[in-house]
């Protein structure tokens, strides 16, 4: 029999809010393992799309209708929600900035294992995703010169992180199906995913720790638009979805493509081009998502 403690441990939520509490005790292990960022996201998108059959990817009817619900979803539906709700709320200008390059960046690859945990359309998710990323390899510098005023974000930078956690896994994926090193790890596939999404969000929380301690009144506004551009909005698009009559799934994921962006990417972008104030929404943002994410799936469970 399992032992409670044991079933803490491998509880999904848990894990997620075990991270966020340690990251806000102790920050120092962030600093240290902030590198690890990027291949923890890549073994998470691995382990995510050994469920993916190959069959997915000959219809391209499917990957054109998912990419570009993809787009209009995260840069369209989104971005603008966004970036109207930071000219009525946000005084500051970094955090205006701030919001702007969470504006421009696609979704999050997250979106993916989310909708597989959620049990949402996984070519939705996929697709959309991936249709996203060859979008914003357009939108996202078109968006930053005309808010910002200049080209801050690279197309190539886009490319890199599409082949890093998008194509790169996808292949990996298909060579651990084909050789049949699938059946030694399906067993241990859930605590890998759940470990390494521990030590991410263990990672962004830490790293901004101090952003929160030393600014709390700062970060309510960031937090107000943060809340509506997440549970707000995915409630509303729950309620069109249901009125629409579309399948629970395909809301789901939709859901998912729409109200979580790639907090890591303008995060970074916000360090590298401005200062650590303007990463304060990407920061905000995260942890409000993984709240979020940890609503949706207990409302899940309870069903």
């Amino acid at each position: 029999m399992t032992t409670f403690p044991l079933k803490i441990l491998n509880n999904r939520n848990m894990i997620f809010l075990l991270a966020l509490i340690l990251g806000f005790l102790w920050d120092t292990g962030a600093h240290y393992t902030q590198r690890l960022i990027l291949p923890g996201l890549a073994v998470i998108m691995t382990i995510s799309s050994l469920g993916i059959s190959g069959d997915t990817f000959r219809s391209a009817k499917t990957f054109i209708k998912s990419s570009l619900a993809g787009i209009i979803g995260n840069f369209f539906l989104h971005g603008l929600i966004l970036i109207g709700l930071s000219m009525l709320v946000i005084k500051d200008q970094a955090f205006w900035n701030g919001f702007i390059l969470l504006a421009a960046v696609p979704p999050a690859v997250a979106v993916i294992p989310f909708s597989l945990f959620l049990r949402g359309n996984m070519e939705l998710a996929l697709f959309g995703t991936i249709g996203a990323y060859i979008g914003g390899l357009m939108i996202t510098p078109l968006v930053a010169l005309t808010f910002l005023g200049t080209g801050f974000i690279s197309p190539m930078k886009l490319l890199l992180v599409f082949g890093e956690l998008i194509i790169g896994p996808l292949l990996l994926s298909r060579i651990l199906i084909w050789t049949g090193l699938l059946k030694k790890i399906d067993l241990y596939k859930g605590p890998i995913t759940n470990w390494s999404f521990f030590l991410i969000i263990y990672i962004i929380t830490g790293l901004n720790r101090d952003i929160f301690i030393q600014q709390p009144l700062s970060v309510v506004p960031v937090a107000l638009v943060a809340i509506l551009t997440t549970f707000v909005l995915g409630w509303a698009i729950e309620r069109a979805g249901s009125l629409l009559e579309f399948e629970k799934s395909t809301v789901t994921s939709f859901e998912l493509l729409v109200t979580f962006k790639n907090y890591g990417l303008s995060g970074a972008l916000a360090l590298v081009f401005f200062n650590p104030q303007t990463a304060v929404p990407s920061t905000v943002t995260s942890a409000i998502g993984i709240l979020y994410f940890i609503w949706l799936e207990m409302r899940i469970n309870k069903k």
